[in-house]
């Protein structure tokens, strides 16, 4: 922005016509005009009396930006902070793409939160209906056996007596094994239903959090300001439910290193710790800028030559 469109701005934001201007700086109404259009440049005097009259620096008449927003006067300064068309098309965009993301993330959990509570329900059954004993697998109410042999030290399954080659079940058996070994079933039905149950406090919090997020960047794409107290409840909120979705998994996650008989690290990691800072410093710049916008009625939005 050069001198001619500062002065362009300052003038339009005192709702004063190039005639006006003229008459106040003694000078013809064709001078303002050229200056505007930087045709030609004002005098040092006529610069000064420019500064008195919109009361600013010479410095917010000459440089590329208007730099000091407290030297101007209230509708000046809405004027004034309003983002350049390509930023406001930029800011739009980006907006409306988070916005947009945190709805379809929103949706998948709801999607898969009943999928989750069914496993829940289901576990207590398999648990109870599937059993290990005398070295066969056995599935309660059918005639359905697997074989549990040992040869050379490796774990071999048989099933109508063929081979199952699926390492992945051979493991899950084992394991399996090894938690009815060291657990009652109650115990452990326990153990699995609260550790589900967190999980499932989890992804519902995970959805408050992307609720917050898809109205946050609604209100910025929509309104006229990205800071107002709306906005900074919203990062708020999702500060305090990221802490507990964070602390939330560990305990999940102990509940089931206690069935396993593994070592399961309740710590917080580095990376949860910056999301969370981050997050709160967001809610103070927020904050900030909203007591600046109080002062100068700024928005984001709208003609920028207005």
């Amino acid at each position: 922005m050069k001198f001619g469109d500062n002065l362009k701005k300052l003038r339009k934001g005192n709702k004063l016509s190039q005639e006006e201007l003229a008459e106040k700086v003694k000078v013809s109404r064709q001078s303002v005009s050229k200056w505007e259009t930087g045709e030609a440049y004002p005098e040092m005097n006529n610069i000064l009396e420019l500064c008195k009259i919109f009361h600013c620096n010479i410095n917010d008449l000459v440089n590329d930006s208007i730099l000091d927003l407290d030297s101007l006067g209230e509708e000046v300064r809405i004027n004034v902070v309003k983002l350049k068309k390509g930023q406001q098309k930029k800011m739009k965009g980006l907006s409306k793409a988070i916005m947009v993301l945190a709805r379809i993330g929103k949706i998948i959990l709801t999607i898969v939160l009943p999928i989750i509570i069914l496993v829940m329900a289901s576990v207590p059954f398999f648990i109870y209906n599937v059993d290990i004993k005398n070295d066969e697998l056995i599935i309660k109410g059918t005639k359905e056996k697997i074989e549990i042999l040992s040869d050379n030290s490796d774990l071999v399954l048989k099933y109508n007596n063929k081979e199952i080659d699926d390492e992945e079940f051979k493991e899950l058996v084992v394991k399996y094994k090894e938690i009815l070994d060291n657990h009652s079933k109650p115990l452990l039905v326990g153990y699995v239903e609260v550790a589900f149950i967190i999980l499932v406090i989890t992804v519902i919090l995970c959805r408050a959090i992307l609720k917050h997020l898809e109205e946050l960047f609604k209100n910025i794409n929509n309104g006229d300001t990205p800071f107002t107290l709306v906005n900074i409840n919203h990062i708020k909120r999702m500060a305090y439910l990221m802490i507990i979705t964070i602390i939330l998994p560990n305990i999940s996650g102990a509940m089931f290193g206690i069935i396993m008989r593994t070592d399961i690290d309740m710590g917080f990691e580095m990376y949860d710790i910056i999301e969370i800072l981050f997050l709160f410093s967001m809610s103070y710049i927020f904050e900030y800028g909203y007591e600046l916008q109080l002062d100068s009625n700024g928005k984001m939005y709208g003609d920028e030559n207005e």
